[in-house]
């Protein structure tokens, strides 16, 4: 079963997309990924503050993600401030993560999502966000790693249901203990492909997956949500490679983008001038480049 949108959660949708249809989201509710970019020691990323993380992403909005369609941050460092400080542009969209750094684990060593507290579908409306983000972890091949994570899908599907707020469900694989990593490249796709047909079953109406892997797959991938759109993630690659991914990905049927440390891991620095400048003359060039793609299948259809 396919779930659509509510005209409310259509008009959060839209307000993500471009003037082309397409989502391209800034992603930067990243907290321990962008300590490591802004550290190379432990030490050093635990001395990282919210505060400095904050200004961080205040930085990531003003010089790049204004310039797309919507913006992915958090509650913990960068919302409300960013709207109340001006930083967001009124043009600009912003989904709230609901999710938060990290992972605990089970006694079998699967991983299970943790969650912001506090953050629900009405606290998302109250803190002026188009919509949310939920990201969990599954492997679908074992039944057994995903209660925990099943249980979060359900209850935040539902609480934004009631509110009628829209939501985004972004699923994250991952190796297990014992796996090989030739064994779990192997696997991906259709780890990819069982990822996505989970979410859809649990009312998912939009999804942020990684690339999963081949064109195949990502044809998959889109006849299984079956009008429901789903957006690449970058995962963290170099910008030539989500470049390519992007493509194989548009040419098989995805919605979009949501991307974040492939525009701007190598861009932003302790030097808020430094953050600035490349932010300004080399992360808004990769994003263009990915906005320009977009239009391009606009102009197809």
């Amino acid at each position: 079963m396919t779930f659509r949108m509510t005209t409310a959660e259509r008009r959060g949708y839209q307000q993500i997309c471009g003037d082309n249809g397409f989502m391209m989201v800034v992603a930067c509710d990243q907290r321990g990924g962008m300590r490591k970019v802004l550290s190379d020691t432990p030490e050093g990323q635990k001395a990282i503050g919210v505060d400095v993380l904050g200004k961080t992403k205040y930085d990531i909005t003003s010089y790049l993600a204004n310039k797309a369609t919507c913006v992915l941050l958090d509650a913990t460092c960068a919302v409300p401030g960013v709207i109340d400080e001006g930083i967001l542009s009124r043009d600009t969209g912003l989904l709230i993560g609901l999710d938060d750094s990290g992972w605990d684990t089970d006694v079998n060593g699967y991983r299970k999502s943790i969650m912001t507290p506090g953050i629900t579908a009405r606290r998302v409306r109250e803190l002026g966000g188009t919509g949310a983000k939920l990201m969990v972890y599954l492997r679908p091949d074992l039944p057994d790693a995903n209660n925990h994570n099943v249980q979060i899908i359900r209850d935040c599907v539902a609480d934004f249901a009631v509110e009628d707020v829209f939501l985004v469900v972004e699923i994250l694989t991952y190796q297990v203990d014992g796996e090989t990593d030739a064994d779990y490249k192997a696997a991906f796709p259709d780890l990819i492909i069982g990822c996505a047909r989970m979410a859809l079953e649990l009312g998912s109406k939009v999804l942020k997956l990684p690339y999963p892997g081949t064109p195949d797959a990502c044809a998959k991938v889109s006849e299984l949500c079956d009008g429901v759109p789903w957006a690449v993630l970058s995962a963290g690659v170099d910008h030539i490679t989500f470049v390519g991914q992007v493509k194989t990905a548009m040419d098989n049927g995805a919605s979009g983008v949501i991307a974040g440390r492939s525009l701007w891991k190598d861009c932003i620095s302790m030097d808020r001038a430094v953050s600035k400048d490349r932010l300004e003359n080399v992360a808004s060039v990769r994003l263009h480049e990915i906005q320009a793609i977009l239009d391009g299948y606009a102009e197809q259809h």
